[in-house]
């Protein structure tokens, strides 16, 4: 038999975990014993982060069917299922706006993230972005990654739930096995188209 007090307490406790751990520049929570940063930071260091046997050429993220398409030789090699800004409809314009940018971007960087386990930060704002704001005179906002899950969910037990939302700021959020893949899939520089 069903305790609806208990399944509304436990539907109201995973949408605040989700609004709280929103994709941001900030990691302001305790980091869980699974996101290991000294570990991920070690692979760095030693450029251990990154498979050429694995590797994919260019992805591919497809917002209205909330999947991420990763290529090599011009062939799909996977497809994951995402989750996007709160905000999904049309392109990111101005901080705050929890829509996830759209366009060419490529990876400039890994980061080992004690929010998110491990983050793709993608190129963006470019400089058209850039411009575009400061005609509006806003923000356009920054620190939009490819990442994994929130520290609630380090297991993947919520992944079901997180897949099933947009949830983010802006950003593109996978599962952390679908991180794990790939990290070591790419490198600064692959490019990253978002429509």
């Amino acid at each position: 038999m069903f305790n609806y007090p208990k399944i509304i307490f436990y539907g109201a406790f995973l949408s605040l975990s989700l609004f709280m751990t929103a994709c941001s520049g900030k990691d302001t929570h305790v980091v869980s014993n699974y996101y290991n940063l000294a570990e991920c930071k070690k692979e760095l260091l030693e450029a251990n982060d990154y498979a050429e046997e694995e590797s994919v050429d260019f992805i591919i993220v497809e917002k209205k069917e909330r999947k991420m398409y990763l290529y090599k030789n011009n062939q799909i090699q996977s497809t994951l299922p995402i989750s996007l800004g709160k905000n999904p409809l049309g392109t990111k314009e101005q901080e705050g706006d929890n829509k996830t940018p759209e366009g060419t971007f490529w990876i400039h960087r890994k980061l080992c993230s004690p929010k998110y386990y491990r983050s793709l930060c993608i190129s963006y704002p470019r400089e058209e972005d850039k411009q575009k704001a400061a005609q509006k005179g806003v923000s356009p906002g920054k620190n939009i990654t490819i990442h994994a899950q929130p520290t609630w969910n380090a297991d993947g037990h919520g992944d079901t739930y997180t897949l099933a939302n947009n949830w983010t700021q802006g950003c593109v959020a996978i599962t952390n096995n679908d991180m794990k893949k790939l990290w070591y899939a790419v490198r600064e520089g692959v490019p990253v188209i978002i429509r």
